[in-house]
């Protein structure tokens, strides 16, 4: 497969929540293949430092991202080691099931923590220097489960459909700073976690079946569509959603 080479994204200064594997992992690696300076924030010290290692260009803080003090002092040290960003890519979630009868007040609030709310704060520590360089691009990773009406984990599912709204409100606060704003929207991604927990043949089969494509979706193809948002190409793309699902339904 041969990708895009975007030589608006060299030298840009570029911040991934979530980047020791998975999906986060891909984007980390496009961004440093384009020759960006990347900074993520991960829980994962080994991965991190793995990550961090093997790319050129790419350093990282440890933080729980439930933990937005944390988060905001990762930012922070992100910003004295690379400079101001103008990338953000709002990356980080987990997925785990969860049977609706069993949440408590506590699961949710934790799950909200884990996959909405560090989102929010991270565009309210890094926008402030995007406006002053007269422009950037965020990038809020969703998912299309709420789309497909996907059941056994409600309070994710509930979080991921607010990454849209939290997408449309700052387009518009941003966009006369010149700051887009959009979200990335993966179908069933085939990350190693995905692999070892869930995407049994049975599985498998039952979501070819719902694909308007017979292959299954490789992280590489979500980190495609955030680098072409972050870059030049996307100068008009902004409160909207970008679906790299294989027209699943």
């Amino acid at each position: 497969m041969s990708f895009a080479n975007y030589p608006s994204l060299k030298g840009k200064t570029v911040i991934v929540t979530g980047g020791a594997a998975g999906i986060g992992a891909e984007i980390v690696k496009g961004f440093a293949a384009q020759g960006a300076r990347v900074g993520f924030i991960d829980l994962d010290a080994n991965g991190s430092a793995e990550m961090a290692a093997a790319h050129d260009g790419v350093t990282y803080e440890l933080a729980d991202l439930r933990d937005i003090p944390a988060v905001q002092a990762a930012l922070a040290a992100l910003r004295e080691r690379l400079g101001p960003a103008q990338v953000l890519v709002n990356n980080a979630a987990r997925d785990d099931r969860h049977d609706w009868r069993e949440v408590t007040p506590e699961y949710w609030d934790e799950r909200m923590a884990t996959n909405l709310r560090h989102m929010f704060f991270a565009i309210q520590a890094i926008a402030p220097d995007m406006i002053v360089g007269g422009g950037g691009a965020i990038v809020n990773v969703g998912s299309n489960s709420w789309w497909e009406a996907g059941g056994g984990f409600p309070a994710y599912a509930t979080a991921k459909s607010a990454v849209h709204g939290l997408t449309r409100t700052m387009a518009r606060d941003l966009g006369a700073h010149r700051i887009r704003v959009n979200t990335v929207v993966p179908g069933w991604i085939m990350t190693e976690r995905q692999k070892e927990l869930w995407a049994t043949p049975e599985a498998l089969e039952n979501h070819r079946n719902r694909q308007c494509l017979p292959d299954l979706i490789d992280p590489v193809y979500v980190a495609r569509m955030v680098l072409f948002l972050a870059s030049d190409d996307a100068a008009m793309c902004t409160a909207n959603n970008y679906m790299v699902e294989a027209g699943s339904i």
